[in-house]
């Protein structure tokens, strides 16, 4: 296990500066919510999914929908580190003509649907878990929501739909960084008692740091969390993740980086790679 959370510690860290890079190239993205999530998707991905970029189009292959898809750049890193598509192509990002545009875009290799429009993770999520139920196959379906997404009443639909079928191949998770475009969620659209709404929904909920790969190894290595249940993740993290002046800082929800911004950050970064 130690081995496992090293690796993956380094691995994030090296896709955080693929991040980095691709928004200050491109000056678009939602750097935030994207550093915030890395470390979900950086488990996920090299740990925890069954995907092959070699099949991706394999029919018991598990399915990853990325709800909050404004982070699309941190998903295209990721994809194209696993080899879903040359990296070479991530230099397009948000570009005329580019189909990596600023969200997931299924003409990329990897990317199941397109996403963007907040609220339809957790519905399709359930078509797609139910189609696997009634078709007897093994494989499992995960989507990753923000926080700020939770105001949107289909996620909710989804979610009565899911306990219903008794999904438990379905696994959803919310990014919990506790800031939207607009301020803080709580000042937004309050959620206090998020687990209690989910598990009121009839969802077996599990709370952790969302920044921490080893406890999330070990809830994603626990799925499901209850048997004939869907399990809910509340990932508790920090906005901007790993850079010093974006942690917690609404504005860089979505922002452009100085040259000497873009530098410091890329320090940072490597700072932690020279102390691993």
């Amino acid at each position: 296990m130690e081995l496992i959370v090293k690796d993956l510690k380094s691995k994030a860290n090296q896709i955080r500066k693929d991040v980095i890079e691709v928004v200050y190239r491109s000056k678009a993205g939602h750097v935030g919510g994207s550093l915030s999530s890395t470390d979900i998707l950086t488990t996920l991905y090299y740990n925890v999914l069954n995907i092959d970029p070699q099949n991706s189009k394999d029919p018991d292959r598990d399915r990853f929908i990325l709800s909050k898809g404004h982070i699309a750049e941190l998903l295209y890193c990721i994809l194209a580190d696993k080899g879903f598509f040359d990296k070479e192509k991530l230099k397009t990002y948000s570009q005329y003509g580019s189909t990596l545009i600023g969200h997931p875009n299924n003409k990329n290799n990897g990317v199941e649907i397109n996403t963007g429009s907040l609220g339809h993770g957790v519905p399709v999520a359930v078509g797609m878990a139910l189609a696997g139920k009634r078709d007897n196959k093994k494989y499992r379906v995960f989507t990753l929501m923000g926080d700020g997404e939770q105001a949107e009443g289909s996620i909710w639909e989804g979610a009565m739909a899911a306990a219903n079928y008794k999904l438990d191949n379905l696994v959803g998770i919310i990014d919990r960084n506790g800031l939207q475009i607009s301020g803080t969620t709580e000042e937004v659209m309050a959620l206090d008692k998020l687990s209690e709404k989910w598990a009121s929904f009839g969802w077996e909920v599990v709370e952790v740091d969302g920044n921490d790969i080893e406890q999330l190894l070990k809830v994603f290595n626990n799925i499901p969390a209850k048997e004939g249940k869907p399990t809910m993740v509340i990932a508790n993290t920090v906005k901007g993740k790993g850079i010093s002046f974006m942690e917690n800082v609404a504005k860089w929800h979505h922002g452009v980086l100085t040259k000497e911004e873009y530098n410091q950050a890329i320090k940072e970064l490597e700072g932690v790679k020279d102390n691993e």
